[in-house]
């Protein structure tokens, strides 16, 4: 894989994005720290998981190396007390993701990565482990919503995402 279809896929995910941040912000303010199904993650430990990924991989694969950190103290430290807060941070976390992707070269796209998971992949390969890593994680948080009895946003209506997460025809761009 090169940096065109890195770029390509990457472009895929800003829409995929865009539902995403959609579904944080149907998560009920009252919910953020709820376990809607026992022994899984909360909302809100959920998409730190999900957004904190996105950022060290994104920017571990720019870099040559992923790097290990604290989920639990991760969540203590975002400081999150809101669905505002939530989203804020997922958005820095994007926002750090994509600027990290968006640097990508053909040589970022075939350079070997280091791990803190015991095995090192090519950078293309990181790129879609957090493509995986989104759509799993937000299959999830729709099926949060819908054990609190909210219908999640339609999977495919990007028209309807914050500018900067539609499809480009129709942002403008």
């Amino acid at each position: 894989m090169n940096k065109a279809q890195v770029a390509g896929m990457w472009d895929h995910l800003r829409q995929i994005n865009g539902i995403t941040v959609r579904t944080v912000a149907a998560i009920p303010k009252d919910k953020l720290d709820s376990r809607p199904v026992r022994d899984m993650r909360s909302p809100k430990e959920l998409v730190v998981h999900l957004y904190t990924m996105l950022r060290y991989i994104a920017e571990g694969a720019k870099e040559g190396e992923i790097v290990s950190y604290d989920e639990k103290e991760q969540v203590a430290v975002s400081k999150i007390q809101s669905n505002e807060d939530l989203l804020r941070y997922a958005g820095e976390c994007w926002n750090a993701g994509d600027a990290a992707v968006r640097k990508f070269s053909d040589a970022d796209c075939a350079a070997t990565v280091k791990t803190p998971w015991g095995m090192s992949f090519p950078g293309f390969v990181c790129i879609n482990i957090i493509y995986d890593e989104h759509i799993h994680h937000r299959g999830q948080l729709y099926a949060y919503l819908r054990t609190m009895g909210i219908e999640p946003p339609f999977l495919w209506d990007f028209e309807k995402n914050a500018p900067e997460f539609q499809p480009k025809q129709h942002a403008g761009a």
